[in-house]
């Protein structure tokens, strides 16, 4: 187990971040300011307008996506040593890589066509479905069925749900199953109304055995009177079938207390998903203050990490959770940055 670290460092908030015309938007201005460069050691200054004309919705997006992932290199590879991003891999030593996706939850105000596009421009070929783009449980299965095929069409892997909200009702579990299975779903992220008792969970664990289905639960912060950490979560879980599991939220579990690097290594074993975020919360902090990457409190690094020693093989899913009119250039620099991160901490060794 790692020593005990702060979970709330210093920080440095006065950057500033790009701003752009959401997908869908009456076309507009686009200014990109310059943003972020250096992370927490360089203040940016200067604004720049980089192009002032109107633009379609497709160069939104892919304008959005660009600037994203330009962005995220400067402000990730600055966080971490010059060793570190240069370090060759030693002959035969094992890559590490992680799944990064995206919660689309991160899109909720976008009907799931405008979804797809965004993701596919920002090359996103992983994510975990809100119900607002594959409705398991609120619809039928074969509308789940078809939803999914729109991301699979477009070359989007679906790893899991957003949180569906089980009940100790068989038909309720029933149908949330058959909505997971016509959509092909391996996994599920899923809470419950009220503190599950033995029973609930027996119904549950049931309903995976017989489809052969993963349900990791998700954390919500102090807030919630389910699961309000990981540790609920593990405690729950370990009488019963393997894949009851967790979804770990890193910025709900550190509100509520809980070092996220720490809970990696504890659950390792039955940790089937992760939602990627920056919070300005402290810990015991009820209302959360969600940012994008680089900008909260959190040690992303340290997690991404974690998560890279465990040779974690499910989708770290980023889940950008700013309420904005406009979220899509957050999204996009939030997952750059993620990309970024990973590039420097689990460099590719190059062929000779």
């Amino acid at each position: 187990m790692s020593p005990p670290r702060q979970l709330v460092p210093a920080l440095d908030n006065s950057r500033t971040t790009p701003q752009f015309s959401l997908p869908g938007a009456k076309p507009g201005l686009i200014l990109l300011t310059t943003a972020a460069f250096g992370a927490r050691q360089f203040k940016a200054s200067n604004r720049i307008v980089m192009e002032q004309r109107s633009v379609t919705r497709r160069e939104a997006i892919r304008k959005a996506a660009i600037a994203g992932f330009l962005l995220s290199q400067a402000r990730a590879a600055p966080k971490l040593g010059a060793a570190e991003i240069t370090r060759p891999n030693e002959p035969g030593e094992a890559v590490p890589n992680l799944n990064l996706g995206v919660a689309t939850y991160s899109l909720r105000a976008l009907p799931v066509d405008a979804a797809i596009e965004a993701l596919k421009a920002m090359q996103i070929t992983s994510v975990s479905v809100y119900k607002q783009h594959v409705p398991i449980l609120v619809s039928t299965p074969d509308v789940c069925r078809e939803m999914a095929q729109k991301f699979r069409r477009a070359g989007i892997t679906l790893t899991s749900t957003g949180v569906v909200q089980l009940a100790n009702r068989e038909e309720t579990m029933r149908r949330a199953f058959e909505c997971g299975r016509a959509a092909g779903l391996a996994t599920m992220t899923a809470s419950y109304a009220s503190p599950p008792d033995r029973d609930t969970l027996l119904l549950t664990e049931r309903f995976v055995r017989e489809y052969d289905m993963r349900i990791a639960f998700h954390n919500h912060g102090p807030e919630d009177s389910v699961f309000p950490s990981p540790n609920e979560v593990w405690n729950a879980v370990q009488p019963y079938d393997e894949r009851l599991g967790l979804c770990l939220d890193v910025g709900h579990a550190a509100r509520a207390g809980v070092d996220p690097v720490e809970a990696i290594f504890k659950c390792r074993a039955r940790l089937y998903d992760v939602h990627f975020k920056d919070t300005l919360s402290g810990a015991g902090e009820k209302k959360d203050r969600p940012v994008g990457l680089g900008f909260g409190h959190l040690d992303l690094r340290a997690i991404m990490s974690a998560l890279l020693q465990i040779h974690f093989r499910y989708q770290v899913g980023l889940e950008y959770e700013v309420e904005s009119p406009d979220p899509l250039p957050g999204i996009a620099e939030s997952f750059g940055y993620m990309r970024g991160m990973l590039a420097a901490l689990a460099p590719r060794r190059l062929s000779p």
